[in-house]
């Protein structure tokens, strides 16, 4: 068993879907449509979770690529407030978090996300009382799966990778965490269960 456990964020320790605040502010497909690939599947998107951009330039480039103003109020309030809607903690998560830290383990996330979540992590993570280090892309400007999040996770924390099973649901986020020494395992399922699995053969391993 190795002694510290990085995880993920999304669609590991909570489901996330951008869908969800949209549909608080409309039932309009063709604008929840725009909403989503004009904002959230967007470069200033990948921008604001690299911390290299602010969250008033997004919004401002995101409201002129609407095709209305009435969309374009619409992103606005779907910007402000999805932090409140599109992430819902994965159930039975945090029990399984309570019994590897009472099995010795130091927990820590290592997550794309933007500086908005820096401050509200503890009311969006499930067990957030047994992590012993959150770090978030944008706080220190980079991204999984380069090289160097990697490294200055391990730097910033001081650890030692060979010490580190990280999961994450994206293969490419793994492969560069193994790159770097880590070991881990790509989470197939948003599920407590599934986690449950991957830790059980860890430790069996």
């Amino acid at each position: 068993m190795h002694k510290n456990l990085v995880l993920d964020m999304g669609n590991v320790l909570v489901t996330y879907n951008p869908v969800w605040v949209i549909q608080e502010y409309t039932d309009r497909e063709d604008w929840i449509k725009e909403i989503k690939d004009v904002m959230f599947y967007s470069g200033e998107w990948i921008r604001l979770d690299a911390g290299l951009m602010s969250e008033e330039d997004a919004l401002k480039a995101w409201m002129k690529r609407c095709s209305s103003p009435q969309v374009a109020e619409l992103c606005k309030s779907c910007f402000e407030n999805w932090d409140k809607f599109n992430m819902k903690k994965i159930p039975g998560v945090a029990e399984i978090l309570k019994e590897e830290k009472e099995q010795g383990r130091k927990l820590y996330l290592l997550s794309n996300a933007s500086m908005r979540l820096v401050p509200i992590w503890r009311e969006v993570l499930p067990g957030s009382d047994y992590f012993d280090g959150i770090f978030y892309s944008a706080a220190f400007h980079c991204m999984k799966p380069q090289d160097i999040i990697y490294e200055r996770f391990l730097k910033h924390f001081s650890l030692e990778a060979k010490d580190c099973f990280f999961i994450d649901d994206l293969t490419e986020n793994i492969e560069g965490a193994k790159k770097a020494g880590f070991d881990g395992a790509v989470l197939p399922l948003p599920q407590a269960s599934a986690l449950q699995k991957i830790l059980e053969e860890e430790k069996n391993a």
